[in-house]
């Protein structure tokens, strides 16, 4: 018998089928609870999260999309917390913004930090919630690099660059910028900042000069941002989630739902589990105080 010959190993895959069997229910669990909470009658408010840079919008923008055909939802969170990003993906979320709020409401929750890109989608909504200490504002654009010219010399390497224009390798970190690409860029930055501040200025219905006042760059609070105009109200998600619910005209307790569920992790699952914990420990001896110690 394999049992009585072996049995450390056959020990050791029954504790893993007998992990691998509860992984499996578990995540069969959490998904019919899934399926059952997108199943749920009434009418709800729809969350969708921005987090970290704005790299790209297509997620976002799909979410947005699909809470704006449901007829269920009935208005939408937009939960920022994001240090800004790109501008090209910060106008597109933007502009599915705009095309939203005229079929049902639109609330941006900020988080600890909705800043520069971050701020620019939360303007285009009905109407923006923060808490006091919340980092929001950066209403600018910057261009940066590196010049690595004088250690390139030091170190006696001859950068070799063969373009079809001018301005093709625009911002080399191997040479000097001259003063035509400096205008060039300072013009594009320029152009889209005043993008940026229009933008804002027509989703808040601001006066374009009252913002350009305030878009220097600089980070604001919460509470500064309130009293400037940047935000309507202090309070947390909780809150926006109810602003939402009664701006989509829900009565009574508001149901909601999350655009992108956490992904359940069979792997993640197993690692966490004690037995698997506990078979670490019984594989890989430590070493304390020096010596070797084994369980």
């Amino acid at each position: 018998m394999f049992s009585r010959r072996h049995p450390y190993l056959f020990f050791l895959l029954m504790m893993t089928l007998i992990v691998a069997t509860a992984s499996v229910m578990m995540s069969l669990l959490m998904l019919i609870g899934r399926g059952m909470a997108d199943l749920e009658f009434g009418e709800k408010v729809g969350i969708v999260e921005i987090e970290g840079v704005i790299a790209d919008s297509r997620d976002v923008i799909a979410d947005i999309k699909r809470f704006r055909e449901d007829a269920s939802i009935k208005a939408i969170v937009l939960r920022v917390d994001s240090p800004g990003g790109i501008v090209g993906p910060s106008q597109e979320i933007y502009r599915e913004i705009q095309k939203t709020i005229p079929e049902k409401p639109v609330i941006t929750s900020m988080g600890s930090i909705a800043a520069s890109g971050g701020y620019y989608v939360a303007a285009a909504s009905n109407g923006i919630m923060a808490s006091p200490g919340t980092i929001t504002g950066s209403i600018g654009v910057i261009i940066g690099y590196t010049n690595f010219q004088e250690i390139i010399k030091k170190i006696g390497l001859l950068p070799v660059v063969i373009k079809s224009g001018d301005f093709k390798d625009i911002g080399s970190p191997t040479r000097k910028m001259t003063d035509e690409e400096r205008q060039l860029l300072q013009e594009f930055v320029d152009q889209t900042h005043r993008q940026f501040v229009q933008a804002v200025a027509d989703g808040r219905r601001m006066d374009s000069e009252q913002v350009a006042k305030l878009a220097d760059g600089r980070i604001y609070s919460g509470e500064q941002a309130k009293q400037l105009g940047l935000i309507d109200r202090l309070g947390n998600l909780e809150d926006a989630i109810e602003w939402a619910g009664r701006e989509g005209g829900i009565e009574g307790e508001i149901s909601t739902v999350y655009s992108r569920p956490e992904k359940f992790s069979l792997m993640e699952f197993l690692a966490e589990t004690p037995i698997a914990s506990w078979l670490q420990q019984l594989l890989h001896p430590r070493i304390v105080g020096g010596y070797v110690h084994s369980p």
